[in-house]
């Protein structure tokens, strides 16, 4: 993972100082596999349990876990991401009744990893506040902006011009503002992306979602013609 930001490269280094470096390099490949582990929990839940009962129940634990991670490594925006995605995804899942506190709390996560470092995860921080900000309704219902959305959105495409979720989400921006020419090509992109062999389960099930939408960006422009 890149770390530029200069205050955590400083923390970092006085980590460093204070403990052998083969602690700090066992205690960042333990993360590494707690937050692979979410990761693999996150993609099964969202695209092999199909019964919603089920999905809510079993991403609501994994949440619970992702917030023991979280915890167990501070300083680290890695844990805090998936625990912010995978409390994005129970409110996607949730009841209407308490879907925006989660979408909230969400953010809060993304904002407070944002702080540590807003490259990690291949842009994960602004594309996943920028999908918040058009998918939550806005004022006076919820947070929603779609001004925030296409700045947060515009960011991440920047800085991970192949990351596949920044182009995906992006592009799935693009086309709820009407947009389908410009939406097709960022989807595009993101189909011609080298599998992630690594995730194989989020690879497949995103490749999904992305050819379904670029067909409806498609159709849009052809009615259009």
């Amino acid at each position: 993972m890149k770390t530029s930001n200069l205050a955590l490269s400083t923390a970092l280094f006085a980590y460093c100082f204070a403990w052998p470096l083969s602690a700090v390099a066992a205690d960042n490949a333990a993360m590494q596999s707690d937050v692979v582990r979410l990761e693999h929990g996150w993609a099964h839940i969202v695209y092999q349990v199909k019964d919603q009962s089920a999905q809510l129940d079993q991403i609501d634990a994994l949440r619970k876990d992702a917030a023991q991670v979280a915890q167990h490594y501070p300083g680290h925006a890695e844990p805090l991401i998936w625990q912010g995605i995978i409390t994005s995804e129970e409110a996607a899942i949730a009841s209407v009744f308490t879907a925006l506190g989660w979408a909230k709390d969400a953010r809060a996560l993304f904002e407070k990893a944002e702080k540590i470092d807003p490259n990690a995860l291949d842009a994960a921080v602004p594309t996943s506040l920028g999908t918040l900000y058009y998918r939550v309704p806005g004022f006076p219902v919820g947070f929603g902006d779609n001004d925030k959305a296409r700045q947060y959105l515009e960011h991440a495409v920047a800085i991970a011009p192949d990351g596949m979720d920044a182009n995906y989400f992006y592009g799935d921006f693009l086309f709820q503002q009407g947009e389908y020419a410009k939406s097709a090509k960022y989807l595009k992109h993101a189909l011609e992306l080298p599998a992630h062999p690594d995730r194989p389960v989020w690879d497949a099930g995103r490749r999904a979602e992305i050819r379904a939408l670029l067909a409806k960006a498609q159709r849009k422009l052809a009615s259009a013609s």
